[in-house]
């Protein structure tokens, strides 16, 4: 057989193999998404230190975790020959808390200092401390970046994977 035939019926065998190959491209980008989401999650406070200590005081009642499910999109959408994923989180301060922050001296309604010296936040006691008197910057946790590279991450490996299956 010619080089050209051998080609040509390659070719062929691939065309035929082209649904498969986009149902397993959405399904790589929607795994690698749903991964991103975990590990952005991972990474967003209320989480814990090595030691176990908890840190993310402000961010106690977790919603800022749930948005980066609530506001993703994992599902991929065909957008001309592209599928698009989105990893999102739209809490009004998820990017303060990504990014890092200046803190400027304001009055926090609600935080307090508890009986066994913790800090602690209620919203609906009259209570209240004033904060940024000894912290100038508050650096960034960068969960946005840790989703990013766990989809890069994934979808490497995943498609490695389909090279291998589609070119045997």
């Amino acid at each position: 057989m010619a080089l050209g035939g051998a080609l040509q019926k390659r070719m062929e065998e691939l065309a035929k193999r082209q649904p498969m190959i986009e149902k397993r491209l959405a399904e790589i980008a929607e795994g690698a998404t749903l991964r991103a989401v975990e590990e952005a999650v991972k990474k967003t406070p209320p989480n814990t230190y090595g030691d176990g200590e908890i840190r993310g005081v402000h961010s106690i009642t977790g919603e800022l975790a749930e948005h980066w499910a609530a506001d993703s999109q994992t599902a991929p959408v065909r957008s001309g020959g592209q599928l698009i994923t989105t990893l999102a989180n739209d809490k009004q301060y998820a990017s303060y808390v990504n990014d890092g922050h200046d803190v400027d001296k304001h009055f926090v309604p609600g935080l307090y200092v508890d009986d066994a010296g913790a800090l602690s936040y209620d919203p609906e006691r009259d209570v209240g401390l004033i904060v940024g008197t000894k912290t100038k910057y508050v650096p960034g946790l960068y969960m946005k970046e840790a989703g990013v590279e766990k989809y890069k991450e994934v979808t490497e490996k995943e498609l490695g994977k389909l090279a291998k299956e589609m070119f045997r």
